[in-house]
C-alpha cells in the first residue's frame, strides 16, 4: 500500500472521529456554558486530516515538509528554512484555520514559538473558531508559551466565537472540562499530544494568574 493511500485512509477515519466528537461537544456546550470555547483544538484536529506523507512543497527551495508539519514535529531547522525562503508563516491550515503559532502553542513547542515570533508572526491571529495562540496555550496549560506570548504583546482581551477570552477558557472548574481533556487526548494522541490530567488541574490556576 502506498504512503498516500495509507494516509488517505487515515484521514477518512480521523474525519469521522472529528465529526462525532464535534457533535458531542456541541451538545455539551449547549447544556453547560462553562464548556463554551473548548473547541479550541478541533481546528488542529482538522489539520490532521490534511497532514500526510505526500505534503512536499512545490518550490525546490523550501523544505520537503510543509510549515505546519514542521512545527508539529518540532523541526526547528525546517521552520527556519521556511522563514529563509519567505514561506507565509501566518498561513492557515486549509481545514480549521490554525496558524503555525497556534499549533506550536497547542503542542508546547516553545522554541518553535520563539522562532516564529522573532520572524514577525501575527501573534493575535485567530483560527476558524476565533481562538488565538494565547487561547490555545492557556487552555492546554503551557505557562512558558503563555508568558512568551504576553511578553510579546499578545492581546488578552480577544474573544473567540464562544465569547471567551484566554483567561475564561481556564477559569471554570476542572471537573467540568476533564472529559473534554480526556477526549482531546485520545483524539490528538496520533499527533503526539500527551494529556496529563493532574498537571492540567494543578496548572490551570497558574495560567489564570499569568493572564490577570
Amino acid at each position: 500500500m502506498s504512503a498516500c493511500r495509507y494516509f488517505g485512509i487515515q484521514r477518512r477515519l480521523a474525519y469521522r472521529r472529528v465529526k462525532i466528537f464535534t457533535y458531542t461537544i456541541t451538545n455539551m456546550k449547549k447544556q453547560n456554558k462553562i464548556l463554551q470555547g473548548i473547541l479550541i483544538a478541533l481546528p488542529v484536529m482538522g489539520f490532521f486530516l490534511v497532514m500526510t506523507g505526500c505534503n512536499a512543497q512545490p518550490s525546490s527551495k523550501a523544505p520537503s515538509v510543509d510549515i505546519h508539519t514542521a512545527v508539529l514535529n518540532g523541526d526547528k531547522k525546517a521552520v527556519q528554512q521556511h522563514i529563509a525562503v519567505r514561506t507565509n508563516i501566518n498561513e492557515k491550515d486549509p481545514v480549521g484555520g490554525s496558524s503555525p503559532l497556534i499549533i506550536a502553542a497547542l503542542f508546547g513547542k516553545t522554541e518553535i514559538a520563539k522562532i516564529l515570533l522573532e520572524a514577525g508572526v501575527d501573534i493575535n491571529q485567530q483560527n476558524n473558531d476565533g481562538s488565538t495562540a494565547l487561547h490555545t496555550a492557556a487552555f492546554f496549560c503551557r505557562p512558558e508559551i503563555v508568558q512568551l506570548l504576553l511578553s510579546n504583546k499578545a492581546v488578552k482581551t480577544i474573544k473567540n466565537k464562544y465569547g471567551q477570552t484566554a483567561i475564561e477558557t481556564v477559569s471554570g472548574s476542572f471537573e467540568s472540562v476533564q472529559p473534554v481533556y480526556e477526549s482531546l487526548g485520545k483524539m490528538l494522541a496520533p499527533m503526539g499530544l500527551k494529556i496529563d490530567l493532574n498537571y492540567l488541574k494543578n496548572t490551570r490556576p497558574q495560567i489564570v494568574q499569568l493572564l490577570k
